[in-house]
């Protein structure tokens, strides 16, 4: 007669998978703090010693029916720790007489085939495995877990909640706050192709509007060719009207004009500039002298 598994073993697999589960479908450990999860590990404790009650119930009808020999037998084994008796039955050795007990009656070239039993161990795994297998590909179908294009999007929406978040903490940017960093001029290129780049072309060379890469301006503001740009950006054009003040209308932000500029910066003061003879617009205005930044 087999050694039954303790019931206490019995109730920490169930709440490990049980814990497994819930998080497959609820994809966070928020479900620790929920009732109906400690609801669910309660009855199914319950469940377990009723299960080990009835087991004892059928142990004990079994064991009446054993000679004294087998009782003995019986007993002495089940003074042997529960892992102990787990450890020697996963890397159990069988003796010579054993293996006699278990040879398959074939053979090829000498080499004795026996009827060993798989390791608890190795099916204890594969039973797990074969388990979470369905939950998870139930999860999977039916759930948004482990699903790339969810997690995307949801991590999304927490990158714009944060982004928002923060924009309310930071005052706005304006004209005398605004700074050149490098930082901002990947960004800048491309609010620069959304906003102005019908009219300047994507690097800048002018088309319907004046070549932002030379030194020819048609308004100058400011002292500075960064603040210029943030100038030009907010107010508009007194002379052009298509040139509008983005800032005052409110199609672009502060902090957004503040990365335009540095990409104007960068494009004007960093690179060389794109001549007539190579595209670019004709200069118009005069020539600037601009103070360093």
């Amino acid at each position: 007669m087999k050694q039954r598994t303790p019931v206490f073993i019995n109730i920490l697999i169930i709440i490990g998978l049980l814990i497994v589960f819930y998080y497959l479908f609820v994809q966070s450990y928020e479900f620790l703090g929920s009732p109906y999860f400690w609801g669910t590990v309660v009855i199914s404790c319950i469940l377990a010693y009723i299960h080990s009650a009835i087991g004892d119930l059928i142990e004990n009808n079994k064991f009446k029916r054993l000679s004294p020999e087998e009782k003995a037998a019986y007993l002495a084994e089940k003074k042997t720790p529960y892992f102990t008796r787990l450890y020697n039955a996963a890397f159990k050795k069988q003796s010579a007489a054993e293996e006699k007990d278990i040879l398959i009656d074939h053979g090829f070239d000498g080499i004795m085939e026996l009827d060993n039993q798989l390791p608890k161990w190795w099916l204890g795994l594969f039973y797990f495995g074969t388990a979470f297998c369905i939950v998870y590909v139930a999860a999977f179908s039916f759930t948004n877990f482990a699903h790339p294009i969810s997690e995307y999007e949801q991590e999304y929406k927490e990158q714009l909640a944060s982004i928002e978040e923060y924009q309310k903490t930071q005052p706005p940017v304006t004209i005398e706050t605004a700074k050149y960093s490098a930082d901002n001029i990947a960004e800048g290129k491309e609010l620069f192709k959304t906003n102005c780049a019908s009219c300047h072309k994507e690097d800048g060379s002018g088309g319907i509007g004046p070549n932002l890469t030379d030194n020819f301006w048609i308004n100058q503001p400011e002292k500075t060719l960064f603040k210029n740009v943030f100038h030009m950006d907010w107010n508009g054009s007194p002379t052009n009207p298509a040139m509008r003040a983005f800032g005052k209308n409110g199609e672009v932000s502060g902090a957004e004009i503040e990365k335009i500029a540095a990409y104007v910066y960068h494009i004007n003061q960093e690179l060389p500039p794109v001549t007539p003879a190579q595209g670019g617009a004709a200069p118009q205005g005069t020539e600037a002298h601009w103070e360093k930044e």
